[in-house]
């Protein structure tokens, strides 16, 4: 087997006084979508945190293609192909929709400078965000702003996407809508370490899993394997995936 994309060994991470992460390890390997789950407050937004270099791990490596992040400035884990869309999406709502994008395309100075084959391809993903192209962020709904940071994430390559519960709050229809669209990234083989506490998403997409609870990776393994099995659904989750259909 080749070597994980990305590959955590030992990670503590430290919030002030407070002692998150307890020795993480996680192997997301490249090509795949690795689903992070866990319960409420198991470490699973702190690992993204730490990978993304928002939160320094205080012990532990973090290595990326073979070379440690550890201690490196956001801008630099970035620069090296990493996107990350947080919880709250990040996005600038002051903003028209083209200048978020503007923003997030590194290689662009002005809006007609963005890939136009790209852009079509995430019109065609997320329609709404050509629609309102030219307005304030901050107007469109809870789905349209995950739609635009998502969109924000993919406006270029990138060699791995951390997502942060993207489907948090949001309708059914909605959910669909995202789970269209990163089956769409799954199919060209995009990387992806995604958080999601739904269910129906996490079986839909994840090739592998890991499972996270009291700041450590408890389980790991083929995303298959944990939705066929109910009572390691219970004993690791609280719940069962089969409620989810």
């Amino acid at each position: 087997m080749s070597a994980p994309l990305l590959q955590l060994r030992g990670v503590h991470t430290h919030i002030g006084a407070y002692h998150i992460l307890h020795g993480v390890d996680l192997d997301v390997p490249e090509g795949e979508v690795t689903m992070l789950l866990g319960r409420n407050g198991a470490g699973k937004t702190t690992t993204l945190r730490t990978i993304m270099g928002l939160w320094p791990a205080s012990q532990g490596s973090v290595s990326f293609r073979g070379e440690g992040l550890a201690g490196l400035p956001v801008p630099d884990v970035a620069q090296r192909g990493i996107a990350y869309v947080p919880e709250n999406m990040g996005i600038f709502t002051d903003l028209t929709v083209q200048e978020n994008m503007l923003l997030a395309a590194r290689g662009a100075r002005h809006a007609a400078q963005i890939d136009r084959a790209r852009l079509d391809w995430i019109f065609g993903l997320f329609p709404a965000l050509q629609k309102f192209w030219l307005y304030p962020a901050g107007k469109l709904s809870g789905g349209q702003k995950q739609m635009l940071a998502v969109a924000r994430a993919i406006v270029e390559p990138r060699a791995l996407l951390l997502i942060d519960e993207p489907s948090k709050g949001l309708a059914p229809s909605i959910i669909q809508n995202l789970i269209r669209a990163f089956g769409e990234l799954k199919r060209q083989r995009s990387t992806i370490l995604l958080v999601e506490q739904n269910f129906l998403m996490a079986r839909a997409l994840g090739d592998r899993v890991a499972v996270m609870d009291h700041g450590r990776v408890v389980h790991s393994g083929p995303m298959s394997e944990l939705a066929a099995d109910e009572a390691m659904q219970q004993r690791l989750l609280g719940l069962s995936l089969g409620v989810h259909q």
